[in-house]
């Protein structure tokens, strides 16, 4: 089995992992959640990278040829430094991708102001990620971006449709457009952020495009594979989903309710 490994510090990446499924459901998929230490997003970049690269190594002892970060902060905080460094000295023919730059690549289709705005935690935004991968591949893009700090707990609290969200989602759209009253398009830069689409929807201007990240990175892998048809051949072929956490399974099953809708099996696992 060499199932693709997608590593988040919660449980954002299960949305992630959902749109990946829904293109590509006939891999395997082994899902590691490291709940224990989340969130990641206060954490400095020397914290996020040693955890984030324990999980790889953990995900590759299982057999990972792949892994994605479909963490934010891990992929702004950790992945350059994992590619380039241990990579090499791990396993040079494995790969960790992560999910930044699979957005920034299709940004400049979906604005036609070149003013973009990116919602995220605060390592995201701290991080200036989103911006620099945009202005890579479209300089002339300008790019704003607001920290929404208590978007995940509403999430994770089951209190993403609840009024009291309301006064929270507004807050942080008015802040954005504030910054550029001319952003046309607003990238969701942390996974939780689609479970409060309906919210965001109510808040945002008409005819201001909402981008969620699942499935621009589900289109880029397969993208990917089509490139590295020696990677797609190498990762295992029976449509199944395992799941992993550093957190109590119990608690781990309960959340994961909210972001798949079904209910899961899961292993408690260790992280040193």
């Amino acid at each position: 089995m060499s199932p693709i490994g997608i590593f988040d510090s919660g449980y954002g990446g299960l949305t992630i992992l959902h749109g990946v499924r829904h293109l590509l459901p006939e891999y395997d998929y082994l899902y590691l959640g490291d709940n224990a230490r989340a969130p990641y997003g206060p954490r400095s970049f020397d914290v996020v990278y040693e955890f984030t690269r324990q999980a790889v190594i953990k995900l590759f002892e299982m057999g990972c040829q792949l892994v994605i970060l479909g963490c934010n902060t891990a992929s702004a905080k950790a992945l350059r430094t994992i590619q380039q460094v241990d990579l090499p000295k791990l396993d040079p023919n494995r790969r960790v991708l992560g999910i930044i730059r699979p957005t920034a690549e299709v940004i400049g289709q979906l604005t036609t102001s070149r003013h973009v705005g990116v919602l995220a935690t605060e390592g995201t935004i701290k991080s200036e990620s989103y911006k620099l991968e945009i202005q890579k591949i479209y300089p002339d893009i300008v790019v704003s971006g607001v920290a929404c700090p208590f978007w995940v707990p509403l999430v994770e609290y089951n209190e993403a449709d609840s009024p009291g969200a309301d006064y929270f989602v507004k807050k942080r759209i008015d802040q954005l457009m504030r910054l550029d009253p001319d952003i046309d398009a607003i990238i969701l830069g942390c996974t939780h952020y689609p479970l409060l689409m309906p919210k965001i929807v109510k808040y945002v201007t008409p005819g201001v495009r909402i981008i969620p990240q699942g499935e621009y990175v589900a289109e880029s892998l397969k993208n990917y594979f089509l490139r590295h048809p020696e990677m797609e051949q190498r990762c295992s072929k029976g449509g199944t989903v395992e799941y992993l956490t550093t957190e109590n399974p119990d608690k781990f099953r309960e959340s994961a309710q909210i972001f798949l809708h079904e209910h899961v099996d899961v292993k408690n696992i260790t992280l040193a």
